[in-house]
């Protein structure tokens, strides 16, 4: 019987032994959380660094057109895969007008006339060259004095908008204006970039003008 109450009490403190290992220790769950904590400070520094980098290369690419300073603006293109136009809010990756970053340097100063798309309405092609479009499509209002937003949409008319679909992994911005009283708001305009990393920097991949359309 005395050898029985003696393996049952050593048999008892293994398995409180066995539980007090099981029991985590406090300083590894304060490291855990800690770590944690720094994670999401990480994460959210991360995220606003992102943030105010493509406000800024926004705003360069605005500047650069309101100032006609293509020079600046051809700096900005993607080095690989180049820039898409499209005149309004359906990007058609088969017809819209690109170019490599080395072919728009080039074109950029001639008269070279290209076919941009169809006017709205009539489908007339659109012909103009490079410097024409920027300043008379493109930016055909002061995109600078706009309302900016990140990944969001603001205008938006009875024209298809695929731009989540054609470039779904992508950060774009949206410059928009709203339209005016004589107009009852339907001359309203906007232009989004598209931007892409490459090397640690945001590049200029695509450019979508919006409107209303018929």
């Amino acid at each position: 019987m005395k050898k029985l109450i003696i393996s049952l009490f050593v048999l008892s403190a293994v398995i409180a032994c066995k539980k007090e290992v099981q029991k985590p220790v406090p300083n590894v769950i304060d490291s855990m959380a800690q770590s944690k904590e720094k994670n999401a400070v990480t994460t959210a520094q991360n995220k606003e660094a992102k943030e105010t980098t493509l406000k800024q290369t926004n705003d360069e690419v605005l500047q650069a057109l309101k100032n006609k300073d293509y020079k600046t603006f051809i700096s900005l293109i993607h080095p690989e895969k180049g820039i898409r136009f499209s005149m309004y809010a359906y990007v058609d990756p088969k017809e819209d007008k690109h170019f490599s970053k080395a072919d728009f340097e080039k074109y950029q100063p001639t008269k070279t006339l290209f076919t941009w798309g169809a006017h709205d309405g009539s489908g007339d092609p659109y012909k103009a060259t490079i410097n024409d479009y920027l300043s008379q499509w493109v930016f055909s209002k002061d995109f600078t004095a706009s309302q900016y937003s990140l990944n969001k949409f603001i205008g938006g008319g009875n024209s298809l908008n695929n731009l989540p679909k054609v470039y779904p992994n992508n950060d774009f911005t949206e410059n928009y204006i709203k339209g005016t009283e004589k107009y009852g708001g339907m001359d309203w305009k906007t232009v989004r970039f598209v931007f892409e990393e490459f090397q640690g920097k945001y590049y200029l991949i695509a450019v979508v003008n919006d409107q209303w359309t018929i």
